[in-house]
């Protein structure tokens, strides 16, 4: 998977994840992805509702130790 962006948002809190990741999102080319690297437990179902409003897709979560990796696919 070839991702264009990469955000560390590791240690804040929501929303500062989100708000993060949008301001990314509206740098980005429609198709490109977006990984967003968090420590926020909360930032799961978060970006599974943002993906929703924004309609965004939310191509992967997963968890890896303490990180909770989000790829969003650019609308």
């Amino acid at each position: 998977m070839q991702v264009n962006k990469e955000l560390d948002t590791r240690g804040l809190n929501c929303p500062l994840p989100i708000l993060k990741a949008k301001k990314a999102l509206t740098d980005m080319q429609s198709g490109q992805l977006l990984k967003v690297v968090a420590t926020d437990a909360g930032s799961v179902r978060d970006f599974q509702a943002f993906a929703k409003q924004t309609g965004n897709e939310l191509v992967e979560q997963q968890t890896v130790g303490a990180d909770f990796i989000h790829i969003l696919r650019r609308r």
